[in-house]
């Protein structure tokens, strides 16, 4: 146990470290846990010891006792404290009180990430590469669906602010979830071209255990993956629950690559198809990444498809680009030329979708 509870240390202060600009109340609880052995031990019987499972299934048992102490500290939970010296503490004693039920949610889950708004950074790097499908309507295949909010990219609308061109509004006038992004643009760059609206005929979301968010138990778990001290990303969620229950994609569990040719068939033959991949390659190992990537070849030559990632720039889509290796995600289009994969680097990116830098 002492190797693996090592590693899970190591992920904690890394994670400490990552989350420190973005969630205070997570980096703090992420340093404390990492020197603790009792909470961090938790994490050891965990598939993969990733800090968020360990976040997440304290929140999804906090979730269950909406009156404890401890929901002041959760922005999500109707909390308004920041972290201080007394946080630590009593979550450390919440945990270790209820570790049964948190051991049981960590050796069963996964963390689970649908994040909506990452749709304000798709919406105009899915209209380029529609347009270097041609025009007309096209076909959305999200591989990584969880519940397949993504594929509602269509229904959504968007300001997009920048110094040189102002605000940008697109999307339906009356669409149930509003998105705003920071977009930043090259010296004497224009910008993408962002159009009024997207025409999405087909929509098809692959995942190894689709969400269904009817189970009210697992729309408790993609709640709680949400970071709690980012109630804006919470409100996000739910909109885009109640739109994507109205309009619902079709969902299919298979795996990524060995089902993704059958998943496509599910994809009318006239419509060019975009396969869409949001931070889903990131457990993956290189081997796999390899052997998805040829599998999106194959079926590139088989039909006009292009190929829409939001990765980490270690994922290996843009090699050539070094400058890129910032910690951002890099969104890009990969297109097939004669059997040629080429990859262009569209944006920069946060997480999350509040910024975006345009590079193309």
């Amino acid at each position: 146990m002492s190797a693996a509870l090592d590693e899970v240390r190591d992920r904690l202060r890394r994670f400490a470290d990552e989350a420190a600009e973005v969630s205070p109340l997570y980096s703090q609880l992420a340093a404390h846990a990492a020197d603790d052995d009792d909470v961090a031990g938790l994490l050891t019987n965990a598939t993969s010891p990733d800090p968020a499972l360990l976040l997440a299934a304290v929140q999804r048992v906090l979730q269950a006792e909406p009156f404890h102490e401890l929901t002041n500290y959760y922005p999500a939970l109707g909390g308004s404290y920041g972290p201080d010296p007394s946080l630590w503490p009593m979550f450390r004693t919440f945990v270790l009180d209820r570790a049964d039920r948190i051991r049981v949610l960590v050796a069963n889950r996964v963390p689970r990430g649908n994040e909506v708004g990452r749709a304000a950074l798709f919406y105009p790097a899915v209209a380029y590469a529609a347009r270097q499908a041609g025009s007309g309507p096209v076909g959305l295949l999200e591989v990584g669906a969880c519940a397949g909010l993504l594929l509602g990219i269509d229904l959504y609308s968007y300001r997009y602010q920048s110094e040189q061109s102002g605000q940008i509004v697109a999307g339906p006038g009356r669409a149930a979830l509003g998105l705003h992004c920071a977009l930043k643009l090259e010296p004497g760059e224009k910008g993408p071209t962002i159009p009024k609206r997207l025409l999405v005929s087909s929509k098809v979301g692959l995942d190894p255990d689709p969400v269904d968010l009817d189970d009210e138990d697992e729309y408790a778990w993609l709640e709680a993956c949400v970071w709690p001290d980012q109630p804006d990303r919470l409100r996000q969620l739910g909109a885009a629950a109640t739109a994507r229950r109205k309009k619902a994609p079709t969902l299919v569990a298979g795996d990524p690559i060995s089902d993704l040719a059958d998943a496509a068939g599910r994809i009318p033959l006239e419509l060019p198809v975009i396969v869409l991949t949001s931070n889903a390659l990131r457990s993956f190992s290189a081997e796999r990444v390899t052997e998805f990537r040829a599998a999106v070849a194959e079926l590139a030559a088989t039909r006009s498809m292009l190929w829409v990632s939001l990765e980490a720039y270690a994922v290996g889509l843009c090699p050539d680009r070094p400058d890129l290796d910032t910690g951002q995600a890099v969104l890009a289009v990969t297109r097939w030329d004669g059997g040629e994969e080429r990859t262009t680097a569209l944006a920069q990116t946060s997480w999350h979708g509040e910024r975006m830098h345009w590079l193309a």
